[in-house]
């Protein structure tokens, strides 16, 4: 599976959902809520959006956890 530059919809959607295509990259909605881009989604159409927050900034994240 190839990696999706999602750079554009990052600069466009910051801090909001959007509801993506099978493709995973046409946006076909946005919105403040998940609900309400949701609705935006499957009243174009569309029975199962890809939902997803887009990050307000973009930071690093290393995972920890400790195993006993």
């Amino acid at each position: 599976m190839a990696a999706i530059d999602l750079t554009n919809i990052y600069k466009r959607y910051k801090g909001k959902w959007v509801a993506l295509a099978e493709d995973e990259q046409t946006v076909i909605a946005s919105g403040e809520k998940a609900s309400i881009t949701y609705k935006k989604a499957r009243a174009k159409g569309v029975k199962k959006p890809i939902m997803m927050k887009v990050p307000k900034e973009i930071i690093s994240y290393v995972g920890y956890a400790e195993l006993e």
